[in-house]
């Protein structure tokens, strides 16, 4: 930056101009960090923005029997929806499908791997054949369900034939197919919640148990205490991720219980969605995308519960 003297008139004193601020290039490493950002906005941009904008932008319109967007309605698809009994059944599902399928699959994961870290001959198999279920797709293991739940052939019932119980219409009562549903996502979770916790207790220092061990604080004890608390952060990540997915959940349900289930007791809100979009040339997609935006809502919601409730818990290392 350089400054320039006036040539002073006759009398006066020289003045000196006010020095003007140069402008910041970007440098070369600069520059070459934004061009590297620019295919990632794009993605961004074209599959999470513009989806979300187009979604918002259905919710708020009425549709023609092609699907297109018609007339403006405004607020009409979620005062028709908030106001529907149907609707609140819906999310009774929602909700009830998610607690029946987070919990179990995750405290089950977390005693199948305490189980696992236990001194008893041949584990190595067992570690494998319960890391089996993450290998299989969601269109598979429905239809493995599906034969297990078979009222006529199925093992399910057979077993407990073997015992004198009366057949269970497993897919067929209201009573319990959303509870088969949810056994059958829980068999497809765990083997991805035995992986991620296995690995978490891998990430524990031995010498922490070998203190324990010295303390008399051995086998369960050590396990309660110790390695339970220690698997804080993967249990929390567990939590939130089941947690979406079994929102988010439809594969299962839709194989299992077309139609959304007798009497519809597993029409959850990612199914409706499907149904008034999709289903026999609905084609409502207003109202389809209303419903997405309340589940995105739900979404977010959840996850800021957890973050604020569960996550002050967790002991990072």
């Amino acid at each position: 930056m350089t400054t320039s003297t006036v040539p002073a008139r006759a009398g006066t004193r020289p003045t000196t101009e006010v020095p003007r601020p140069s402008r910041r290039r970007l440098s070369p490493a600069s520059l070459l960090s934004w061009l590297m950002l620019v295919p990632c906005l794009v993605v961004f941009a074209l599959f999470i923005v513009w989806p979300l904008g187009k979604s918002v932008s259905l919710s708020l319109h009425g549709s023609d029997l092609f699907g297109r967007p018609d007339a403006f309605v405004g607020l009409q698809h979620y005062r028709d929806m908030l106001g529907s009994g149907e609707f609140r059944h819906i999310l009774w599902v929602t909700f009830a499908f998610v607690l029946l399928t987070v919990i179990p699959g995750v405290l089950g994961g977390l005693m199948i791997v305490l189980l696992l870290e236990q001194h008893i001959k041949g584990i190595r198999i067992f570690r494998t054949a319960f890391a089996l279920p993450f290998a299989f797709s969601v269109a598979s293991a429905s239809v493995i369900f599906a034969t297990i739940y078979n009222p006529a052939i199925g093992l399910a019932n057979g077993l407990l034939g073997k015992f004198g119980v009366d057949r269970i219409g497993w897919l067929t009562d209201p009573s319990w197919a959303l509870i088969s549903v949810s056994i059958t996502t829980v068999w497809m979770s765990i083997g991805y919640n035995v992986l991620v916790l296995s690995a978490g207790i891998g990430a524990i220092p031995a010498e922490l148990n070998e203190a324990a061990t010295l303390d008399g604080a051995g086998g369960w004890r050590a396990s309660r205490y110790i390695t339970v608390p220690l698997l804080g952060p993967q249990l929390f990540f567990l939590i939130v991720i089941s947690t979406i997915q079994s929102l988010q959940g439809f594969g299962q349900i839709k194989i299992l219980t077309p139609e959304g289930g007798p009497e519809q007791s597993t029409k959850t809100l990612v199914y409706s969605i499907y149904h008034t979009a999709f289903a026999n040339n609905a084609s409502d997609f207003g109202a389809a995308s209303a419903q997405a935006i309340v589940l995105l809502v739900i979404l977010l919601l959840c996850t800021a519960i957890q973050f604020g409730v569960l996550e002050r818990r967790v002991h990072y290392k």
